[in-house]
């Protein structure tokens, strides 16, 4: 969730409408968003993290609008040509390799509109942008840049520029350890041999992102008329939609919208791009899903209501919205315009008694367990990239990749020990000893599987602190085992993740149901390590069939 404070009369302005306090509550409260103050002149509104585009006071009018029947149906944004160009060096392809970049020219700004930008850059890093990883975002005054921009990466050391807010010259290095939001981002170039810059046909430095503008090419101000923008990160689609939420806005400003070309090393792209994505509406679904009988007609109308257009059969998804990906994503919005107060509530014509699965339970007795053996459990999101999964655990396996990701995590993980070394990378701040351990799902080809991938649960244990040993996970072993009623014996094994000679198979009554041991050197290396640590992994349906069995 994010909050964001609206100024009343821009609103009513944007709208077209005055609304009562009653109208503001009632409505607000039906459109994905929470009003949670008012007074004569603000409005503060919670957005849910489904909207960003709602997270300026341009985008939440327009929403606002389109749902009161104020100015229904999709908004046209048209976009010249500049003529200019972008040119993205095939050096940033390690550290940020895209960016989605667009020029408005002919905004009156002025320090409300300037407060409004700003407020929409920020909430987007934090929430969109997950505070600046998955997207940095940069505004500058156009005057103030000669074309062609190029995106490149340069030696830390070799970038030298007036960070904002700062009043003296400072490398790439200084930035991240005597600038304030170098220290609060630099953990997103920690370890590049190179940090991404912005730089014009002049050898003027825009940015560092995704830290920080220069105090030269990077503040606007009441006299800025025309601005750039830019925005870098991993994925080409992802960082297009998190700019048009933001060129839309000022096109709602006032604004007029021109197109750059952007140069890859290998590819051109034309940014931005406005025209609407089409997505074909399946009724029988919707219906199906929403418990009801609506006619074409009757849908039109409602996606009108959310800014929707409609053409042969096919929905016209503005631009800017992030979330519209499947037809259930039509039917919330379909449901929204309809109004869940419209519904009629209904019993279910079923009678069933719930209980816990079984695996559930026996997965908690094996909490309880870890628990009392002053183990911390942990959870993590079951998608990793690719360096965390193969490179840095020393392996080279077949990965599951996701098609249409819209961030770097975009691959399923096979194992759960590398998110647990992820969470030891990421705290080494903290006191040791760090002994956790996570039940998570695990992903695996599986030709057998209907989709082709196989799912299930695995337990994986971490143990970090200078006296670790094998001992001590052995000993964890065998407090789990003698718990559950079984009986372990560890089988020689190679395993690339672990010290050879310190790692083996645990083998439960000649059933290979995991692997345990002392993580590698290099792994420790890669990850950035600087403790012992230990580790083991098991499949827990297959411990939890071996319990039945007895």
């Amino acid at each position: 969730m994010s909050n964001i404070i609206i100024n009343r009369k821009v609103l009513e302005q944007s709208v077209g409408k005055k609304l009562t306090l009653d109208q503001l509550k009632e409505r607000i409260s039906m459109m994905d968003a929470v009003l949670e103050k008012v007074n004569r002149d603000e409005l503060e509104v919670e957005v849910f993290p489904s909207r960003p585009d709602m997270l300026s006071e341009q985008g939440f009018a327009r929403a606002l609008a389109s749902f009161i029947g104020a100015k229904t149906g999709l908004r046209n944004y048209p976009v010249k040509k500049s003529g200019l160009k972008i040119n993205i060096d095939a050096s940033v392809k390690e550290v940020r390799p895209f960016t989605a970049c667009a020029i408005v020219k002919g905004i009156k700004f002025d320090d409300e509109k300037i407060t409004e930008i700003i407020q929409l850059q920020e909430k987007l890093h934090t929430t969109y942008g997950r505070n600046r990883k998955k997207a940095a975002i940069g505004v500058y005054p156009l005057e103030k840049i000669t074309f062609p921009v190029t995106f490149k990466a340069e030696k830390p050391d070799q970038i030298s520029f007036i960070p904002l807010e700062a009043d003296e010259a400072m490398t790439g290095a200084q930035i991240l350890s005597r600038h304030k939001a170098g220290r609060e981002y630099g953990a997103l170039l920690e370890g590049k041999a190179k940090f991404p810059i912005f730089i014009d046909a002049k050898n003027e430095i825009l940015s560092m992102p995704p830290i920080i503008n220069s105090q030269l090419t990077g503040r606007i101000t009441p006299q800025t008329k025309d601005v750039f923008i830019e925005c870098s990160g991993f994925d080409y689609d992802a960082l297009s939609i998190c700019l048009n939420i933001i060129v839309t806005s000022l096109a709602e400003m006032g604004g007029e919208v021109y197109s750059l070309e952007l140069i890859y090393p290998d590819d051109k792209k034309i940014s931005p791009d406005l025209s609407p994505r089409k997505m074909k509406l399946d009724l029988t679904y919707v219906n199906k899903r929403l418990g009801l009988s609506l006619k074409e007609k009757e849908v039109i109308g409602l996606l009108e209501k959310m800014g929707f257009g409609y053409e042969k059969g096919m929905v016209l998804i503005p631009p800017y919205r992030a979330d519209i990906m499947h037809q259930v994503d039509l039917a919330e919005d379909i449901a929204i315009a309809y109004g869940y107060e419209n519904f009629t509530e209904e019993l279910p014509n079923v009678s069933t008694i719930g209980e816990e699965a079984p695996l559930e339970k026996f997965a908690r007795k094996v909490r309880e367990v870890l628990v009392g053996l002053e183990l911390m459990e942990v959870k993590n999101i079951h998608l990793l990239t690719e360096l965390e999964l193969n490179k840095r655990m020393n392996l080279a396996a077949k990965l599951i990749t996701l098609k249409n990701a819209l961030g770097e995590n975009n691959t399923l993980r096979n194992s759960v020990l590398p998110s647990l070394l992820k969470n030891l990378q990421e705290n080494q701040h903290n006191l040791y000893p760090q002994n956790i351990f996570e039940i998570g799902r695990i992903f695996e080809w599986a030709e057998e599987a209907e989709t082709g991938v196989g799912e299930k649960d695995n337990l994986g244990i971490v143990l970090c602190h200078d006296k670790t040993d094998f001992t001590q996970i052995r000993q964890s072993l065998d407090a789990l085992m003698r718990s559950l009623g079984l009986e372990a014996v560890i089988r020689d094994a190679k395993h690339a993740s672990f010290i050879p000679g310190r790692v083996g198979n645990i083998v439960i009554e000649g059933k290979k149901v995991g692997i345990i041991g002392e993580i590698h050197p290099q792994a420790l290396t890669n990850w950035g390590i600087t403790m012992p640590v230990v580790a083991m992994e098991m499949d827990v349906e297959g411990l939890w069939g071996l319990v039945n069995k007895k």
